[in-house]
This record gives C-alpha cells, sequence and structure tokens, in this order.
C-alpha cells in the first residue's frame, strides 16, 4: 500500500471506524500517511492508542440517527481543519428478520444510519470542501445486497440501493468542485458488535464465494485507497466491488454432474 503517496498528509473522516471494516480502512490510511478523524457511537480512545492517528488527528463519539450528534462531528471537523480531503462513509447496521417482523423503529433506524447519515455528512462535509476549495474524495461503502436481495435484510439490501443512487447523484453535482464521489463494495467480512453472524452464517456464505474465502484488510485497504488516491483521478460515480465474486451469481449447481473435467 505504499505506492500511494499522494496520500500522505491528507486528511480523511471515517464512521463506524469501531467496527471490522472501519478498522481496516483506518488502518489502511494511516499505513499510507493519513491523517483520522474516527467517529463511531462508542469510545475510541482505546483504537486510538492503538492507531496512529497522525498530527492533529482525533476522535469523535457520534450517533448517526442523530442529526445534531453529525452537526458537532462536522463543526469539530472545521474547527480543527477547516475541510477534509477524504470522507469514507463507513458506517452501516445489518440487522436480521422478516419483513413481517420489522417494526417501524427498526426500519427508519436502518435508513437512518445505512442512508440518511450519508447524505447529511456528505452533503456538509462537501460544503466545507467546497468553501476550502478542497479538492478530494469521497468514499461510500455500499454493498453487493445493492444488487442481489437477501431474505431476512431487505431494508438493508434495499438502503444500500439507495445509497449507490444517492453515490452518483452526488458525483454529479460536486464534479464541477473536483470532488469525487465513489461507492466500494467490500467483500464479505464475519460481522461486528453491532450486527453479530453466527458461525453457521460465516461459513454458509464464505462456501458460496466464488474465490473462496472471506474479505482481508489487504483487500478492502487496496480498493479504499485506489479510491481515495489520484490514481483514480478520473473515476466518480463508480462503484468499485472487491468481493470474490460473491455478488456475480450463485455456486449452487442444479445438475447430477458437480464440477468440470
Amino acid at each position: 500500500m505504499t505506492m500511494f503517496h499522494d496520500l500522505k498528509g491528507k486528511r480523511a473522516l471515517v464512521t463506524g471506524a469501531g467496527g471490522v471494516m472501519g478498522r481496516w480502512i483506518a488502518e489502511s490510511l494511516a499505513g499510507a500517511g493519513v491523517t483520522l478523524a474516527l467517529t463511531d457511537a462508542g469510545d475510541l480512545t482505546a483504537m486510538a492508542k492503538d492507531l496512529p492517528l497522525g498530527e492533529g488527528g482525533f476522535t469523535h463519539a457520534t450517533d448517526l440517527t442523530d442529526e445534531n450528534s453529525i452537526r458537532s462531528l462536522v463543526e469539530a471537523v472545521g474547527e480543527r481543519w477547516g475541510a477534509v480531503d477524504i470522507l469514507v462513509n463507513n458506517a452501516g447496521i445489518y440487522p436480521s428478520g422478516f419483513l413481517l417482523d420489522t417494526t417501524t423503529a427498526e426500519f427508519d433506524r436502518i435508513f437512518s444510519v445505512n442512508l440518511r447519515a450519508p447524505f447529511l455528512l456528505t452533503r456538509d462535509i462537501a460544503t466545507q470542501m467546497v468553501k476550502a476549495g478542497r479538492r478530494g474524495s469521497i468514499i461510500n461503502i455500499s454493498s453487493g445486497a445493492s444488487r442481489k436481495m437477501r431474505r431476512t435484510v431487505v431494508p438493508y439490501c434495499t438502503s444500500k440501493t439507495a445509497l449507490d443512487r444517492l453515490t452518483k447523484g452526488f458525483a454529479l453535482e460536486l464534479a464541477e468542485y473536483g470532488i469525487r464521489v465513489n461507492a466500494l463494495e467490500p467483500g464479505f467480512a464475519a460481522g461486528s458488535k453491532v450486527s453479530p453472524l453466527t458461525e453457521a452464517h460465516i461459513s454458509n456464505t464464505v462456501a458460496q464465494i466464488p474465490l473462496g474465502r472471506a474479505s482481508s484488510r489487504e483487500d478492502v485497504g487496496n480498493g479504499l485507497l485506489y479510491l481515495a488516491s489520484d490514481a483514480s483521478a478520473y473515476v466518480t460515480g463508480a462503484t468499485l466491488t472487491i468481493d470474490g465474486g460473491n455478488s456475480a451469481g450463485t455456486l449452487a449447481v442444479h445438475q447430477d454432474k458437480k464440477h468440470a473435467l
């Protein structure tokens, strides 16, 4: 990842930094010399001790379902840095339940974190970037679920489909300011404290991935750094899928002969 030399000294805001994917993203950016502002609903003090945030880096506890809490985060960024170079809307929740069992409150919570928060943060952080004349990159962490519906997580899938459309909309409207907006679809990772997965769920999912394994930090990091850096200077409104072929189709074979050759 040292190839992304142009990222050294840049400043990035990462949401959902306390989760598996958020940690991988933060570590990848830190490894490229990026100064970090990390946010999550919980306390990130321990993480900040383990990870070099860079000079002027900081953590911020943010409730992404609360617009006032999001405003406080944006104000903290503005007071400390003026504007960021990179925004990674990574935070997302993945509760499981059939639609007939889903409450209105749960439905609203999923869309609040997975869609409304990226809208508010992109709008307000991009406004800071425009005022500061800062050309940069905004990356929304999406999912193959945006294109492949899954039983028991329909609201999640729908929120990611909407996030993809929001990505393209912001890409169109921010292009004139030199701000690129793209989506990254990482491969399967084994859940988090917020959205825990059973061992059976994990093993069954990995068994259906064409390349035969779950995602790694390097897989996610390489794609993330590409979209954050000048290596993707002519890329906006795009979705980069790095999921081992998981969203391409199914490995199930519906015939007696199960293998080629």
